[in-house]
């Protein structure tokens, strides 16, 4: 079994809360997780309609029946449940680590713990694997192909699953049923249409406006949707970063997906060679790697606070990784050879900003080095790499 980064911050949160709630996409861990770090815990799956019957229709009975300390699995399933287990924490408030909850939608989750849970509950996001713990429980990584093409759910790893069926399944099983359970959404066929049309803007700034027009849908609408892919764990946006800079700065986020197996799905992507022919590749090799980025920070227990920068005269960096009051300019290249342009970015962020913090460049080449500006890695080591610039 491998162990997950965020294992350690939820040990710690449990020390020191009553209630630790942790969130992801579906099929990201969060079971496996808390089971293998709780194993004493009394463990309840809501979807189980059994269990989520009893708990809707006689929560004082069911906890009753399944005392804490417990693990409730599916917490969005039963969110009444929620001011039962305030009670039940406040009437014991040195008890911590009483009951561990889990959930697969945002949305839901956050507004019960704001209701009932605020103060008493830490909240954790679990995201499915990273590279790190990819190559710890399988050994060295596969090609960037099949690597991308697979994703990085644990079960798709796990069983061996082929990738193009797995993440069908994983479409069709949880993403058009949590779609419908967050919002009633009456035009499935545009909605789908939505979906590709994201797929197909990977890494690009989000333009609704122009959506909007292709598929028919309006604007507020479609803002609509994207709350819910982001409730449901299925795509990110980086926002662009802000400063009183003299120049003009973008103030459109840039779209991602949370798995780039999915998103290869989206695209039609069943073979490693058609990946690595499609135009697209260059963005979906970015959104591995910005998202690498998401999965430190959400499993060191922080806030991504990620960024990236672009102005007007179309000078960019891809990612903007926070330390302290600063940010490590990061570029990201699909390339296997080094070229001195890819750190064009680095350079002209550090000029115009006068941050004596050095940037990166991620590619996927063998060349790895340091100098006054920045440092190149390969992306399998990137981490080793950011650990250097920013000690952790």
């Amino acid at each position: 079994m491998i162990e997950r980064e965020l294992k350690s911050e939820l040990v710690k949160c449990a020390e020191e809360y009553p209630i630790v709630t942790v969130v992801g996409p579906r099929q990201s861990g969060k079971t496996t997780l808390v089971k293998m770090v709780f194993p004493k815990h009394t463990y309840v799956n809501l979807e189980q309609p059994e269990h989520r019957r009893l708990a809707a229709a006689d929560p004082k009975t069911f906890l009753l029946t399944y005392s804490p300390p417990l693990i409730l699995d599916e917490i969005q399933n039963v969110p009444e449940l929620l001011s039962w287990i305030q009670v039940a924490v406040d009437e014991s408030p040195k008890e911590k680590g009483l009951f561990i909850l889990t959930g697969s939608h945002q949305m839901k989750q956050r507004e019960g713990v704001s209701q009932s849970l605020a103060g008493r509950t830490a909240l954790l996001t679990l995201l499915p694997f990273s590279l790190e713990e990819l190559s710890n429980g399988y050994g060295p990584l596969p090609e960037r192909e099949p690597l991308l093409r697979s994703g990085f759910l644990p079960r798709i790893h796990e069983e061996a699953l082929r990738p193009a069926r797995a993440w069908r399944d994983y479409y069709q099983t949880y993403v058009e049923r949590d779609v419908r359970n967050l919002r009633n959404i009456e035009n499935q066929t545009a909605f789908e249409q939505f979906l590709k049309i994201l797929a197909g803007r990977v890494g690009q700034e989000l333009n609704l406006q122009s959506i909007s027009g292709q598929i028919g849908i309006s604007s507020p609408t479609l803002k609509q949707w994207i709350s819910v892919l982001e409730a449901s764990f299925l795509v990110f946006r980086l926002p662009p970063y802000f400063r009183n800079f003299k120049k003009r700065i973008t103030k459109s986020p840039k779209i991602y997906f949370l798995d780039t197996g999915l998103l290869c799905y989206l695209l039609d992507i069943e073979t490693d060679s058609q990946l690595a022919r499609d135009p697209l590749f260059g963005h979906i090799f970015e959104n591995m790697v910005v998202m690498e980025f998401v999965k430190h920070r959400h499993h060191s227990g922080l806030t991504p606070n990620l960024y990236f920068f672009r102005d007007h005269n179309q000078n960019e960096v891809d990612l903007l990784f926070p330390t302290g009051n600063q940010a490590v300019p990061i570029e990201i290249k699909s390339s296997r050879t080094w070229n001195d342009r890819f750190a064009k970015g680095v350079n002209y962020f550090q000029k115009i900003t006068g941050s004596a913090q050095k940037g990166m460049v991620i590619y996927d080449g063998d060349l790895e080095f340091e100098n006054d500006k920045f440092a190149s890695s390969n992306f399998r080591s990137m981490f080793t790499t950011i650990k250097k610039l920013v000690p952790q």
